[in-house]
């Protein structure tokens, strides 16, 4: 039940937000979005808050998901559902196949390593024109049809998007609490602990790599679809540093956390529109300040500051019981 607790409870407040907010902007397309990247922050917090490996190169993943699918659909005519899991298939098989070598570098390699293959996957969405649509992007990407529902109204995306990010945390969550859980925290923890204590390191960060992967290119599947029109601008570096900084910003090892940070960085650009043009520094301060005064993230820092509270004002309590008992 206590798996399930977390799910019930983002479904519950999903299912009210359109119900307090009828027919508002914010809901059915902002926090829609926000949906989006905390399905994105989820995965990559599953390789650098869990397993502890630094990824700059996170959207090439999400980019290649909507990238295959949109090809697959506009230039093949395959069914959308076939195309979302055939994009999921090249994307894990890309990921599995640059997993071991990538995951043997440590620390700032790593980073480098994996900027770079983000990297390149930009560059190759840009070059290959004539399957991408080049710089132009690619329009003219089917609707998404779910066993003859058709999803074509922002609504119907928020209900989309709303049950994936429900799903996502429900199988994050039985993940994390299983064996293969304990040992990606073992291997977070010390990587040598972790080899001593029987644990194939290298199959467990592999696993996770493609795993990440897989949740990215299903949502990068599903935002080509909404979006009908796809250009490698959305798939950037800068997009890879913004999920970093969703990821830190909520606390690293907290899926919740990932949720909150994506929804913090969503909304923030829609708060400080005047601030557009120097979004990347804003966000650059950001990260600055999180990693300085609150390397634990806010979600994981009012968490526990709420425990806090609630043990002080129980022992209080407890205190002001006993001194009338007394008297």
């Amino acid at each position: 039940m206590n798996r399930l607790r977390g799910p019930i409870i983002l479904a519950a407040i999903l299912v009210a937000l359109p119900l307090l907010f009828p027919d508002n902007y914010f809901v059915t397309v902002v926090v829609t979005t926000a949906v989006l990247h905390a399905i994105l922050a989820i995965s990559l917090n599953l390789l650098m808050g869990y397993a502890g490996q630094i990824s700059l190169g996170h959207a090439a993943f999400f980019g290649i998901g909507a990238y295959s699918s949109a090809i697959l659909t506009t230039q093949h005519r395959l069914d959308p559902l076939l195309a979302i899991a055939a994009g999921m298939l090249i994307t894990g098989t890309i990921a599995f196949l640059i997993a071991r070598p990538i995951l043997r570098l440590k620390g700032h390699y790593l980073a480098m390593a994996t900027l770079g293959f983000g990297i390149i996957i930009s560059i190759i969405l840009v070059q290959a024109g004539h399957f991408t649509g080049g710089p132009d992007g690619l329009g003219d990407i089917p609707k998404l049809v779910i066993f003859g529902w058709a999803v074509e109204s922002d609504f119907h995306w928020y209900i989309v998007m709303s049950t994936i990010l429900i799903l996502v945390v429900w199988l994050v969550n039985n993940l994390i609490d299983s064996r293969s859980g304990r040992a990606l925290r073992a291997l977070h923890g010390s990587e040598i602990a972790a080899e001593m204590m029987g644990i194939n390191t290298t199959a467990v960060k592999s696993a996770i790599f493609v795993l990440s992967a897989l949740i990215a290119s299903f949502a990068g599947s599903l935002f080509a679809h909404q979006q009908s029109f796809i250009s490698p601008d959305s798939f950037s570096f800068f997009f890879s540093i913004e999920l970093v900084t969703m990821v830190v910003l909520g606390g690293l090892a907290s899926t919740y956390g990932a949720i909150f940070g994506a929804l913090v960085l969503t909304f923030l650009p829609e708060l400080l529109v005047v601030f557009e043009d120097y979004e990347v520094m804003v966000f650059g301060a950001i990260l600055m300040a999180m990693m300085i005064f609150m390397p634990q993230g806010l979600f994981v820092g009012f968490e526990k500051l709420a425990q806090r509270l609630y043990r002080k004002f129980f022992a209080s309590q407890t205190i002001d019981k006993e001194q009338r008992d007394v008297a």
